[in-house]
This record gives C-alpha cells, structure tokens and sequence, in this order.
C-alpha cells in the first residue's frame, strides 16, 4: 500500500567493521535549505570568533529538551558595551526597553509528535554539530544536517543506540 504523504523507509543490510549494520534509506532531503532572514541580523561566525559557545546563547541545550533562543536580555548582557553603537545592537536594545520578544526564524525542526532532547543527545556526548552541522563558521544559518527519521534511525544505529520506535514517539501506552 502507497500513501503519497508517508516516506517508505526499508532496511537493507551493510556490512561495516566486520558487523551487520543496519541501513535505513527513504527520499533525500534537499540540502542545504535556507530559510527567511532573521529579524535581527546574526553571525554565529563573529560570535564563534569572539569565543562564545553555543551554550552561552541556547542557555537550556544542556538541560532541556529544547535549546532555547537568546532574547534580547541574554544579547544585552554582553552588547550593553561590545559594539552598542551598532545598528543590530540598537535594534536588540529597542527590543529590550519595548519588553518585545525576538521572532527568531527557527532553523532545524523536527514534527510535534516527535520526542527529541537536547540535554539527552548532550549527556551521549554528541556535539552540536553533528545535529546542526559547522554553525560556528556561518553567517547566515541553513538547514545543513538531515532531521528526517532516516537520517535519526541512521544515526542511532551507527551509535547502537535504540530505534525502537517508543523512544522518539510517544506511541500513546
């Protein structure tokens, strides 16, 4: 049975480093996707540079499910005096005296019926990178990385962690 909304996803088995493998495959997601400009223009490149870490905007990556996106408070902290008379740095600043928050474009998504942690991929080791590719050296941000089940059951099993399906999916039990 075909259902044209449903990716087929099949497994097919690879031999690597002596051990059978699994190797999930659907349709390629195109990559890399851009998305709208930011509302406030921002370089994780210059940030990167400067020596933040990614935690130092996305305040919850390590304790949380989601990352979180720095408001302009957070911004503030450090812009309040680096580069205050600059016409971003002003906008933050407006945003901050009007109370407004900062619709952030997101990048990355994955389907509201998907479980995903930040702090539980974080605890495993993982770097963000390998969810979100070379931020740090990036301008402008673009959907690098795959987010697709195949792409996640792919690199669950490379890592010979869990692909039962109750771990990402609240299956309703």
């Amino acid at each position: 049975m075909r259902n044209a909304g449903i990716a087929v996803i099949w497994l097919a088995a690879a031999v690597a480093g002596g051990q059978d493998q699994p190797v999930y495959k659907s349709k390629e997601e195109e990559l890399p996707q851009r998305v709208a400009p930011q509302p406030v223009p921002f370089s994780h490149k210059v940030h990167a540079e400067a020596g933040s870490a990614c935690k130092d905007c996305h305040t919850t990556a390590a304790t949380k499910e989601r990352a979180g996106l720095p408001q302009a408070d957070r911004c503030m902290l450090c812009h309040r005096t680096v580069k205050a008379d600059s016409p971003a740095v002003q906008e933050l600043a407006k945003y901050q005296r009007e109370g407004k928050r900062i619709a952030w474009v997101r990048v990355y998504r994955v389907p509201e019926f998907v479980f995903f942690s930040h702090a539980n991929h974080g605890k495993a080791g993982e770097a963000c990178e390998t969810c979100h590719g070379p931020v740090a050296t990036r301008d402008e941000v673009a959907k690098e990385v795959s987010t697709t089940m195949t792409s996640c059951m792919n690199c669950h099993a490379a890592r010979e962690v869990s692909n039962d399906c109750h771990f990402c999916h609240s299956l309703g039990y």
